[in-house]
């Protein structure tokens, strides 16, 4: 038994999403969750300094003494995670990999449309992922970036978010996908107007699931479960924003206060 946190972060609010599943999957769990808002998007930076702004954040947690890390933010995990992993001594865990193999098992016409920040199509991480599982599936990618500052925003399901939605989706569309996986952590805030937009038909994957259930897996291999009631989570951001109160109560149905925090200084 390890009654320590797990700790979570992400480029802002998308992360969330993540820590629902993690709270849904294992209730007794402590979270710590860091949302880098001051510097949210991650999608349009550079590997160097999003694994730069990555080693900050996993310090912070680590003065925390959580027990493991989640990666809830999927250009980090498409970016960084294999860097990250031979820096630190703790389990890391990104969303690529639990996401890709959802997507693999639900194709049925082997064709699955990938969408993400620009950082995470190109490193190709998915696509890769996807094939090591079964070479034969098509991917087809499509990066969506103005869907992270929609979802900050709070534009989820309007008509602002269905115009860019139609448009960037367009082109995955004509494929033939039967799947679509939500590449980035912050889209599944607007799962209802991508799923309007592409169609019922089409299966959309949200890693966060998949990702918790690994997390669970790994924590009882290891005997580092928590039996504790009522766990008093925390969360951290690098800047005060009404976003987190507002995506809070639309991710996990309640509020939570947060704490500002000076990320530069780890």
């Amino acid at each position: 038994m390890d009654k320590r946190a797990i700790g979570v972060f992400d480029s802002g609010v998308g992360g969330l999403t993540v820590v629902k599943q993690l709270m849904k999957v294992m209730p007794d769990e402590k979270i710590i969750y860091f949302g880098d808002t001051a510097r949210v998007p991650y999608g349009n930076k550079s590997k160097e300094t999003v694994t730069r702004f990555s080693r900050q954040i996993i310090n912070f947690l680590l003065t925390k003494d959580v027990k493991a890390v989640v990666i809830a933010c999927n250009t980090v995990s498409s970016n960084c995670l294999d860097t990250l992993k031979n820096e630190y001594d703790i389990p890391l865990f990104g969303v690529v990999t639990p996401g890709a193999t959802e997507a693999a098992n639900a194709t049925k016409n082997k064709k699955v449309g990938v969408i993400g920040t620009l950082a995470t199509i190109r490193s190709g991480a998915y696509e890769k992922s996807i094939k090591q599982m079964d070479n034969n599936i098509e991917v087809y990618s499509k990066p969506c970036p103005l869907f992270v500052p929609l979802a900050e925003e709070g534009f989820t399901d309007c008509e602002i978010s269905t115009l860019v939605a139609k448009e960037y989706l367009k082109d995955i569309t004509k494929y033939n996908v039967d799947t679509v996986l939500l590449g980035c952590t912050h889209y599944p805030l607007l799962k209802k107007c991508i799923g309007e937009v592409i169609g019922m038909d089409i299966k959309l994957i949200d890693p966060a699931f998949a990702t918790a259930v690994s997390v669970k897996n790994y924590l009882t291999q290891n005997n580092m479960f928590s039996t504790d009631k009522n766990p008093n989570h925390e969360f951290y951001v690098s800047d005060t924003t009404p976003t987190f109160d507002r995506i809070c109560e639309i991710a996990l149905k309640t509020s939570f206060s947060h704490i500002e925090t000076d990320i530069e200084k780890y």
